[in-house]
């Protein structure tokens, strides 16, 4: 197990550096910090010791975070009101906020006694350093991987499981969000002073299933390496698509940034037995915040706050026909998603002139007509793989008899087989060649 960890050390770091070969002295330092602090607060057991120790290492992981991802921003503030700040040139370390997360919830979980202190630098290091899933999640707890740092096995299922899960995630990103990125870029990512309904809508929409098939694929790209190599990562996304209210789509969107902001923040705060409208927004802003310094992203978080406290009083209390309200939900996270979008307040106002019919339109633009039929299966795929279609199949297999050796062994696996070697074909077939897409969410 010691030579195992220390070759995914190794890879990791390679892994890391290979993109931004000096902040890998950074992500060093927050690991020195954090095993530090671990032991401090383990050390004090209880009581005042080891929750200073707590707020000292938490602060200084926030204040790591802060630094990088939010000095520039403040400082632009600063100077819109007339002080005399010089604004910084930091470039963001890719997947700072993940990692950030991840030591902080390991010195909570270790305060709680929730987790075990890691008295091993070098697999505290492997935890924070884990490359599947160090650049864009989904975020792990310290206790979800704390057995299988040095207690794992690898079975051939294992490793059958994970290299499917992982050509499934590249599919994702490579035929389907990476088309559908360059139809949004196509449609609303030029000039939106006359912009018409037609290319807003379709355009916001090709970017809401971008964002989804590339933060998914990454999320299944990297529970797939981590199963084939011993470790379980949690579920990030469960058909976000499917969702009945905001609420419901929440708890299906990036779940695990969900569970980090409940369990660590909003609970902590008194949830929903004290100050809730307060502990909601809060919560809200921050998430807002976690994606970027940005005041579309403050305003994002804001909106959807806002949307999911008006739901605790009306929507959720009614009983709403689940067509309706999945069509509300829709509209809603639409709506969301072009807030995402635009970073500039005014081309956000242009899009919205559009979005809701307000410029003379003449028509069908060419632009859209040639967007949706000249990509019609990716638009089908994409609707289609919206749904649990793979949760759908699974349980019709285990319908069949047991002894059914075609339906329940053999045909799946020939199943599996073929659809990952179609994917990967394509996937290939559209890299050659292709420029450099990166994953949305190394961004935050």
């Amino acid at each position: 197990m010691l030579w195992r960890n220390v070759s995914l050390i190794i890879f990791s770091l390679l892994f890391y550096s290979w993109g931004e070969p000096v902040y890998i002295l950074l992500m060093l330092f927050s690991v020195i910090v954090n095993y530090i602090f671990g032991l401090l607060i383990n050390k004090f057991e209880s009581g005042k010791g080891s929750k200073i120790s707590l707020i000292i290492g938490v602060a200084i992981n926030l204040g790591i975070l802060g630094s990088f991802k939010y000095l520039g921003f403040f400082a632009g503030i600063l100077q819109n009101i007339g002080l005399p700040v010089d604004s910084p040139e930091i470039a963001l370390p890719i997947g700072i906020s993940f990692y950030i997360f991840q030591s902080i919830s390991y010195l909570v979980d270790v305060y709680r006694r929730e987790s075990p202190v890691q008295k091993n630098i070098f697999d505290l290091l492997l935890y924070i350093a884990m490359f599947p899933q160090l650049i864009a999640g989904p975020i792990v707890r310290y206790g979800t991987v704390a057995d299988e740092i040095n207690n794992r096995s690898v079975s051939m299922q294992d490793v059958s499981d994970g290299v499917y899960r992982f050509i499934i995630g590249l599919g994702k990103k490579v035929i389907l969000a990476n088309i559908l990125g360059e139809i949004a870029t196509q449609l609303i990512g030029g000039n939106l002073e006359n912009i018409d309904a037609f290319s807003a809508w379709v355009g916001i929409i090709a970017f809401s299933l971008q964002i989804y098939f590339d933060f998914s694929g990454y999320s299944d790209m990297a529970i797939g390496l981590g199963r084939s190599v011993g470790f379980h990562f949690p579920e990030n996304f469960n058909h976000p698509y499917v969702c009945t209210s905001m609420t419901d789509f929440w708890r299906r969107w990036h779940m695990s940034l969900g569970s980090f902001f409940r369990d660590y923040l909003y609970i902590p705060m008194g949830g929903n037995k004290k100050r809730q409208i307060l502990n909601i927004m809060t919560v809200w802003f921050l998430t807002g915040m976690w994606h970027g310094a940005s005041w579309n992203f403050i305003l994002w978080g804001l909106y959807f706050g806002l949307i999911v406290l008006i739901e605790k009083y009306t929507i959720l209390k009614w009983r709403v026909p689940r067509l309706l309200s999945h069509i509300y939900s829709i509209f809603i996270i639409i709506v969301g998603w072009s807030i995402f979008y635009f970073d500039d307040i005014g081309r956000l106002g242009q899009f919205y002139r559009g979005f809701f019919g307000l410029n003379e339109t003449s028509g069908i633009p060419f632009e859209v007509e040639s967007a949706v039929l000249d990509n019609f299966w990716i638009w089908v795929a994409a609707l289609v793989l919206c749904l649990p279609v793979r949760s759908f199949f699974r349980k019709k297999m285990e319908q069949y008899p047991a002894g059914n050796l075609f339906y329940c062994g053999y045909g799946f696996g020939f199943t599996k087989t073929l659809i990952s070697i179609l994917i990967l074909g394509m996937s290939v077939v559209l890299l050659i060649g292709a420029t450099n897409n990166a994953f949305l969410y190394t961004r935050f």
